[in-house]
C-alpha cells in the first residue's frame, strides 16, 4: 500500500498531531512538497502532502484561509501539514476552522521535526511500496510463466483473474471469447464482443476501457504486427494497482508469445496442408492420408467439402480479406473442435477443406450472409465428396466461384446449380454478346418485312423440328415454315439438322428473352 494520512500520523518519529480532516486520514499521499506561496497552486499535481510555516499568508484571516483551503482541495491536495514554533506558536484559529470546514486534513508539525524527515518518510514509504509491487509483480510473471508453460491459455486466464481480484476474458480473432475466468463472468465477456471487434480494426498494441466506475473492464489487443491476433479483457472494480498492473502486462506478453507461437506452427501447417491438398487433387489420397497423420483427425474421410475464396474486387478492403476469412473459419473449427485444412494460394485464392454439415461451413455461410460484402469475398463450395472425388469437388467449387462472380452473390453452392436451371447462367454480357451477333442477321431479315424467321425459328425449334405442330402454332401451312427454315439456313450459312446448332440457337434465344416462357 502506498504512504497514507494516517501512516504518517501514526510515524513514531515524526510526532505529528491530526487538528482536522480526520475523516480523510485513509487518503494516499503521492508526495510531500514544500510551499510558502500564497497561491501554490499552479505547482500541484494532486496527491500531494503539502507543507508550510504560512510565511507569506495571511493565516489569520478567517475569509482568506477559507480560499485558501478551498483552492487546494480544487488542486487535489491531500492534506496540509503546518509547522509551528517557527511564523506561529499553534495553527491558527482562522486556517483551523477552514481546513474543518472544508474537511481539509490538517497535521500539526513539531518544531523539533523538520519538514525533510517529513519528505524522506513519504520517499521511503513510495518507495518499499514500489518495491513491493515489483516484487509482487516478478512473483506474478513466475507463476503465470509456469502456468502459460503447464497448461496454456486458459491457465494464464484463470490466474490473471485471481491476481486482480476481478475477471479476464481471452478473445479469438473473430471476437469471440475463448476462455474466461471465473465462470460466471462469461456472460459479461460475451457482450463486449462488439467492442473487441472494434478494437481489432486499430494496429496493435491497442487499448480501451469501457464499462462504468464500478464495473471497469479494460480490453487489450495481442499481436505483434499491424493485424490484431486477439484481446484480453480484465475485469475490476476500481483502476488496476501497480502490481496488478504488472499482472496484467506479464499475462498480455505471454499471451501474445503464444499467439506468435501458434502463428508459426500454423504457416507451417499451412505447408503441410499445400502438399496433402495436392495429393488429393492428384488423385493420390492414400498418399495424403500417410503425409497427414493424425492432424487433421478423421477429416480426409469422407464426407467433406472443399470452398473456393477469392477477393470480389472493386473497392480495396482495409486489410486483405482472405486471411480475415481464413482467420474467421479457423476459429469456428477451433470452437467446435473440427478439423479444417486451409491453404492460400498466393493473395488471391484460398481453398479450404471442410467437414461436411460442421461448424466451418455453417460459419462460411454466415459470413458471407452478415459480412463478406464488406470484407470483399466471392465463395464457391462444392457438395459433399470423397477424398477419391477431391478433384471433382474442387471443379465443383469453381464452377460456383464463376457462378456466384456472374450473379454479384457473396457464395454459391454448386447443390444450387444441379437443382435449379441452366438458364440464369445465361445472364452474362459475353453470352448476350454471342446471342445477339448469332440473330442480328434474322432480326435484319425481319426488319425488311420479308418474313418472320425469328418468331419461326423458335416455334420450330420448341416443338423439337415437328413440321405439322410448329405450323400450327403459327398459323402457316407447314410447306411455308418449311420454306422458313430453309432460309434461316441460307442466312446463318449453318444446317438445322445438326444438333449444335440447333442447341445453340435455342441458347441464344433465350438469353435475349426470344425463346418464350
Amino acid at each position: 500500500m502506498p504512504p497514507t494520512l494516517s501512516s504518517l500520523a501514526q510515524h513514531s518519529a515524526l510526532k505529528l498531531v491530526v487538528r482536522a480532516g480526520e475523516d480523510r486520514l485513509d487518503t494516499p499521499v503521492r508526495w510531500a512538497h514544500v510551499s510558502e506561496l500564497a497561491d501554490p497552486v499552479p505547482y500541484m499535481e494532486g496527491g500531494e502532502l503539502l507543507l508550510t510555516t504560512a510565511l507569506t499568508l495571511d493565516a489569520e484571516d478567517l475569509d482568506a484561509m477559507r480560499r485558501y483551503v478551498r483552492r487546494l482541495l480544487g488542486a487535489g491536495v491531500v492534506g496540509l501539514g503546518f509547522a509551528v514554533g517557527v511564523n506561529y506558536d499553534e495553527i491558527p484559529a482562522a486556517l483551523l476552522e477552514a481546513a474543518r470546514e472544508e474537511h481539509l486534513p490538517l497535521l500539526e508539525v513539531p518544531r523539533r521535526t523538520p519538514f525533510l524527515a517529513i519528505s524522506k518518510a513519504v520517499s521511503a514509504a513510495i518507495s518499499a511500496d514500489q518495491y513491493r509491487a515489483v516484487t509482487a509483480g516478478f512473483e506474478v510473471q513466475r507463476e503465470l510463466t509456469r502456468a502459460a508453460l503447464a497448461e496454456g491459455p486458459d491457465a494464464v486466464v484463470a490466474r490473471l483473474a485471481a491476481h486482480v481480484d476481478g475477471w479476464a476474458a481471452l478473445y479469438d480473432t473473430s471476437g469471440k471469447p475463448v476462455a474466461v475466468s471465473p465462470e460466471w463472468a462469461a456472460r459479461r465477456a460475451a457482450r463486449l464482443t462488439p467492442d473487441v471487434e472494434r478494437l481489432r480494426g486499430r494496429p496493435a498494441p491497442a487499448s480501451a476501457v469501457v464499462g462504468g466506475t464500478d464495473d471497469r473492464v479494460e480490453l487489450q489487443s495481442l499481436g505483434t504486427g499491424r493485424r490484431v491476433r486477439g484481446a484480453l479483457a480484465v475485469g475490476t472494480a476500481a483502476p488496476l494497482g501497480t502490481a496488478e498492473r504488472y499482472a496484467v502486462h506479464s499475462a498480455i506478453a505471454l499471451l501474445t508469445l503464444t499467439t506468435e507461437r501458434s502463428r508459426s506452427l500454423q504457416a507451417a501447417e499451412q505447408r503441410l496442408g499445400a502438399a496433402v491438398l495436392r495429393m488429393l487433387l492428384a488423385g493420390q489420397p492414400d498418399h495424403a492420408r500417410a503425409v497427414a497423420g493424425d492432424v487433421y483427425g478423421g477429416l480426409l474421410d469422407a464426407p467433406f467439402r472443399l470452398l473456393v475464396a477469392e477477393p470480389a474486387g472493386g473497392e480495396p478492403a482495409a486489410e486483405p480479406p482472405l486471411p480475415v476469412l481464413a482467420e474467421a473459419l479457423e476459429a469456428a473449427a477451433a470452437r467446435a473442435g473440427e478439423a479444417v485444412l486451409a491453404v492460400p494460394e498466393g493473395e488471391q485464392r484460398l481453398v479450404v477443406l471442410a467437414r461436411d454439415g460442421g461448424a466451418v461451413v455453417t460459419a462460411c455461410e454466415g459470413y458471407a450472409e452478415r459480412e463478406a460484402e464488406e470484407a470483399g469475398v466471392v465463395v464457391g463450395l462444392s457438395a459433399p465428396a470423397g477424398p477419391i472425388a477431391a478433384a471433382a469437388a474442387y471443379k465443383q467449387a469453381e464452377q460456383a466461384l464463376s457462378v456466384a462472380r456472374r450473379r454479384g452473390r457473396a457464395l454459391v453452392e454448386h447443390e444450387d446449380l444441379a437443382a435449379g436451371s441452366v438458364l440464369p447462367l445465361l445472364a452474362d454480357d459475353a453470352v448476350r454478346a454471342f446471342a445477339d451477333g448469332m440473330l442480328r442477321a434474322l432480326r435484319d431479315h425481319d426488319a425488311t418485312g420479308r418474313g418472320d424467321l425469328v418468331v419461326s425459328l423458335r416455334a420450330w425449334l420448341s416443338r423439337h423440328g415437328q413440321w405439322d405442330a410448329a405450323a400450327t402454332d403459327l398459323g402457316v401451312h407447314r410447306h411455308t415454315l418449311r420454306y422458313r427454315m430453309r432460309r434461316v439456313e441460307e442466312i446463318l450459312g449453318r444446317s438445322l439438322d445438326d444438333p449444335d446448332v440447333r442447341m445453340e440457337l435455342w441458347l441464344a434465344l433465350k438469353a435475349t428473352g426470344e425463346g418464350g416462357e
